[in-house]
């Protein structure tokens, strides 16, 4: 039994080291091609073939130094996503908790039409929900691509799953106390389900940073274009640097990557926990 067991490990782990490899083959891909210069890119394509004497720094330094509106780009995805991030978790938590704790007249008929909201693609409703944004004036405005996607289908059934594993008896014990019920909200429920605001924090973010659809059909002025939208204007008829758009894209990584090194714990645990430890 322990050889087997012995060998079902090294099975796993030659399958999740082939995974791994799989995985990261693109991301190594692409940190090679932001090191070559754009005609070594037109002449051999996307390739990981190395080749020290044309690989620099160059890329990265014109990146940061000759491309202006790069870092203003950078800082308006960056401010879109913090807000938005932080606005969605807080109402889908707060929806999901009234979900899974409270009983109230038509809760299941809310409920399914949240999941049939989740099978709307957005293609579907954005012509109604431009007009909507122009009719109250908020085309080419921030608050425009925020406010549209506050409270989402899946956050809020996500937040709702979890919280229904979680055991009533502490909104009992709070109001024993004497606890208001957001106080129970704020003061018990939110701790408990610090998880599931990391794994959910690292999926919404990780979709506002690469929002590009939606933003470019919602901004007009150019100081306001968020990163994907600012690297996609690199491509024109009149010219494209494709080794500086790749160099600015492997740079676009980083935030999402940290986010979630940092919080990879919690992710995991938000993802796969539906409940208490006892």
């Amino acid at each position: 039994m322990k050889q087997r067991a012995r060998h079902i490990t090294i099975l796993q782990i030659l399958l999740f080291t082939v995974l791994a490899v799989i995985t990261l083959f693109p991301l190594y891909a692409i940190v090679l091609a932001s090191l070559k210069p754009t005609t070594e890119l037109f002449r051999f394509g996307l390739n990981v073939r190395w080749d020290l004497p044309r690989m620099s720094f160059d890329n990265y330094v014109y990146l940061f130094t000759g491309q202006e509106g790069y870092f203003r780009w950078f800082t308006n995805s960056l401010f879109i996503t913090l807000i938005q991030t932080t606005l969605t978790l807080f109402v889908s938590c707060f929806v999901g908790y009234g979900f899974a704790m409270y009983n109230f007249k038509g809760k299941n008929l809310i409920f399914a039409g949240v999941l049939i909201v989740m099978m709307i693609p957005l293609e579907i409703i954005l012509l109604p929900l431009f007009r909507l944004m122009l009719g109250i004036g908020l085309v080419d405005t921030y608050v425009g691509i925020i406010l549209p996607f506050i409270a989402q289908a899946l956050p809020i059934f996500f937040f709702r799953q979890y919280i229904s594993g979680l055991p009533h008896d502490f909104l009992d014990a709070g109001r024993v106390d004497g606890c208001s019920e957001y106080g129970i909200f704020f003061r018990i429920m939110v701790p408990l389900t610090t998880p599931s605001f990391a794994a959910m924090g690292i999926l919404v973010g990780m979709n506002s940073w690469n929002g590009f659809l939606w933003p470019l059909i919602v901004l007009r002025t150019q100081s306001k274009l968020t990163l994907p939208l600012g690297l996609a204007s690199m491509l024109s008829p009149y010219g494209n640097n494709y080794a500086v758009l790749i160099a600015g894209s492997v740079f676009a990584i980083i935030p999402i990557l940290t986010l979630f090194f940092i919080f990879q714990k919690y992710f995991i645990e938000g993802m796969t926990a539906g409940g208490v430890k006892g």
